[in-house]
């Protein structure tokens, strides 16, 4: 077991509730990119696939734990972009009822 690798997968994983944190109290994707978590989330499987393959070790267990981060994280954008989208329908159809109230 690498203790380099072994800190990068803590530093990583220390990231991650935070991203999750915000993601919850925001309520918005907004800052948040699909391809970039996407990209994250292939480096962990082919990291976890290493491991199983080469070297198994402790370190697997950060990789497993980190993916299911990123994984949650992706799911809770999915969420909020749908929220995102049902805001801008409703501020878009409330302009449009205070513009037809003007006239």
């Amino acid at each position: 077991m690498s203790i380099f690798e072994a800190l990068m997968m803590l530093g990583f994983g220390i990231a991650w509730p935070f991203n999750i944190y915000r993601s919850v109290k925001t309520k918005t994707a907004a800052g948040k990119s699909f391809l970039f978590m996407i990209t994250i989330e292939l480096a962990y499987i082919c990291g976890m696939i290493h491991k199983v393959l080469y070297s198994f070790d402790l370190v697997f267990w950060l990789y497993v734990l980190n993916f299911l981060m990123v994984l949650t994280d992706i799911i809770l954008m999915i969420h909020n972009s749908r929220i995102d989208v049902f805001r801008k329908h409703r501020r878009e159809i409330l302009q449009k009822r205070a513009a037809a109230a003007h006239k």
